[in-house]
């Protein structure tokens, strides 16, 4: 009997990482980090887990948005999806009336992100392959067809994406090897939180370079005299051969980063992170030309590969942050990637945030197997949250991500996370008062 996809199951799951301030930043104080989660059915009974990321308010928008991607998926015939998911991806973000809310950019845009990671979480399960193997274990040709070229032909067409892929094959098997032996490098958001005092910063310093992080990033954005009071005080507690990222959160005007930026860089500074908004481009191009030879990171806000190719062509970025949970899902994030690489720009991808390190890791070591063949100069961010929440938590060890092994994306939630957080009658929520 033909299986076909039967539901939707909607979780509209919150933590109060506001109590604490984990997460907060220039432009975000108090983060209550959230998922707007979903369980894809099917009538055979297999499943697939996916999530879109917010930090509290306006969850339920995210929740509403899956409901209106339902109808287009429930019906469908599950091995006919499975067997072209670059067609299933492009039936969803070309739908005529859900486009119109875009297009391909805003809530429904992230919507279509869940349901399209869930679906290649399903895929992975049934194959009993981790999803970084999966995509790896795919040919040049099957990769480049789950790109959607439509406005990247000017700048990256089928053939050149085979092509990138074809010379990402060549000692495949062999990153892959090492990979399981060492690991995927990652760097530490955990310490650098904006509203922790100075004691607890240089405390989680501490603690990382103990763990094995060799790169640690801080918020910044709170002014200039208090950021370069911070930067250095880190500076001279963790020595020279620590690398230092700073993030700004889209805090600063244009020539407000760019002085930013020049005094900042005293403290040596691998990158600065969203110094203005990701939608300014021309923007992004004047500050990098500015603060080079500081790399200037943008991501984890850009809408769609059409932003990102501008980005990456323009020379307006030189690490770029793909975010799992941003854009139209894999796909999407397939298609950054191979226009990263035609530029030469790393993968950096941006990991802040429930469930986010343990879904993008897949695509980071992805990149490294089949596409970049490179860990130079790319890290993975990691966050020490949430992770206890996951069927199958992120493991990082000596500063690296160990690879997964157990099937699928890593997106499942614990049944009774799903149950305690629920907002806003869940346990966690009962405790305290829900603010409008």
């Amino acid at each position: 009997m033909t299986a076909i996809f039967e539901r939707f199951d909607v979780h509209d799951v919150r933590f109060p990482t506001s109590r604490s301030l984990d997460g907060s930043d220039a432009m975000n104080r108090d983060p209550d980090y959230s998922a707007a989660y979903v369980v894809v059915r099917t009538s055979s009974g297999e499943e697939g887990h996916g999530f879109v990321f917010t930090i509290g308010r306006g969850n339920e928008v995210a929740v509403a948005a899956l409901r209106a991607v339902e109808h287009l998926v429930v019906g469908l015939d599950v091995d006919e999806v499975l067997s072209d998911m670059g067609g299933f991806g492009r039936l969803l973000t070309h739908d005529s009336q859900l486009r119109w809310l875009g297009p391909e950019k805003g809530v429904v845009h992230m919507a279509i992100g869940a349901v399209v990671n869930a679906v290649w979480d399903l895929l992975a399960r049934r194959r009993g392959l981790p999803l970084w193997r999966l995509l790896s274990g795919l040919s040049p040709s099957e990769v480049a067809g789950l790109v959607d070229f439509r406005h990247l032909g000017d700048t990256l067409g089928y053939e050149e994406a085979v092509d990138i892929l074809q010379r990402g094959s060549a000692g495949k098997d062999e990153r892959e090897r090492r990979l399981l032996a060492e690991g995927y490098p990652a760097y530490t958001t955990s310490a650098g939180w904006l509203g922790y005092p100075d004691e607890k910063v240089l405390a989680l310093s501490g603690a990382a370079l103990a763990q094995g992080f060799d790169h640690l990033k801080l918020k910044v954005g709170a002014g200039t005299d208090s950021d370069a009071r911070r930067l250095k005080l880190v500076r001279d507690f963790v020595g020279p051969a620590v690398r230092l990222s700073v993030d700004a959160n889209q805090a600063w005007e244009v020539a407000e980063a760019i002085e930013a930026v020049e005094r900042l860089a005293a403290y040596g500074i691998e990158w600065v992170e969203e110094p203005t908004s990701p939608d300014d481009i021309a923007g992004h191009l004047a500050i990098a030309r500015a603060v080079a030879p500081v790399k200037v990171a943008t991501g984890e806000h850009v809408a769609n590969r059409v932003v990102f190719k501008q980005l990456l062509s323009s020379g307006a970025i030189g690490v770029c942050q793909i975010d799992a949970c941003r854009v139209a899902g894999v796909n999407e994030n397939v298609a950054i990637m191979l226009l990263a690489a035609k530029f030469g720009v790393p993968v950096c991808p941006h990991a802040g945030g429930v469930g986010l390190c343990e879904v993008v890791q897949h695509l980071s070591m992805f990149d490294y197997v089949a596409v970049s063949g490179s860990t130079e100069g790319r890290w993975t961010e990691y966050v020490d949250h949430l992770h206890e929440h996951f069927a199958d938590p992120v493991r990082v060890e000596g500063g690296r991500y160990r690879a997964p092994l157990r099937p699928g994306s890593g997106a499942e939630m614990l049944a009774a996370t799903l149950e305690d957080f629920s907002f806003p009658d869940g346990p966690a929520w009962r405790e305290r008062p829900v603010r409008p």
